[in-house]
């Protein structure tokens, strides 16, 4: 890749994922706020480009071996969703709710901030749920019609996917934003010295998560979702 400074966050993530831990590592958030290029993203920051610059291009020099989801049909796509991404979702936030019930339980007196992150993660954790079952009910069914019936010419309105589509998306960047609450109130999932194993697995747990949902929320965002809209226009036109 050529010119980083002016490619999309998203772009570049496509491109390598060998660049995520990186974006990651000074927060530049490549999925809900994907589309704005390397250089806008650190001018937010207020982060030097050259810091973050040789990093990338030393990444991006290597060779990925990460999965050709750019290759992947939206079919394709939503498969490596729900098998790799809401699976690992619905298995992990009842581990996290019970780990961080015995943290508060134990530890919310000396580390209050615990209690404020138990809450936010209950409410993820409901919000989550509904916004999975929405997707496979409701937004990917339409996304996989629409794909059958361009073979067959049928027009749909442009509604019937992006109204779905941008309330997921708003639940995306909400779910973003508690995640980045909870990174914020534990001061980047740092246990304190004498933290039980619990309290420190539990932290590694949220940290996954929010990693996960970076992954899981650039699939859809960046990829799915205007791959499908592309197809449901091609097959209005």
């Amino acid at each position: 890749m050529t010119n980083l400074s002016e490619q999309t966050l998203a772009s570049i993530v496509t491109h390598n994922h060998q660049t995520v831990p990186i974006l990651e590592k000074y927060d530049l958030d490549f999925c809900c706020k994907g589309k704005r290029t390397l250089q806008q993203a650190c001018d937010e920051k207020g982060l030097a480009l050259t810091k973050v610059l040789p990093e990338l291009e030393g990444a991006t020099q290597t060779v990925s071996r990460s999965l050709p989801f750019e290759a992947m049909d939206p079919e394709q796509l939503i498969s490596h969703i729900m098998i790799h991404h809401h699976f690992y979702v619905k298995q992990s936030m009842p581990t996290i709710l019970s780990h961080l019930a015995k943290v508060v339980n134990k530890h919310g007196d000396r580390c209050p901030y615990m209690i404020e992150v138990q809450q936010l993660f209950t409410s993820i954790e409901k919000e989550m749920t509904n916004h999975m079952q929405a997707e496979e009910t409701v937004l990917f069914p339409r996304i996989k019609e629409i794909c059958a019936s361009a073979k067959h010419s049928s027009a749909f309105e442009a509604l019937y996917l992006s109204a779905p589509i941008d309330a997921m998306e708003a639940e995306h960047e909400k779910a973003g934003d508690s995640l980045y609450s909870i990174r914020q109130l534990t001061n980047n999932y740092t246990a304190p010295e004498d933290a039980c194993t619990t309290f420190t697995i539990c932290l590694a747990e949220l940290k996954e998560f929010e990693e996960d949902l970076h992954q899981h929320v650039h699939l859809e965002n960046n990829l799915l979702f205007p791959l499908a809209e592309k197809i449901r226009s091609a097959v209005n036109a």
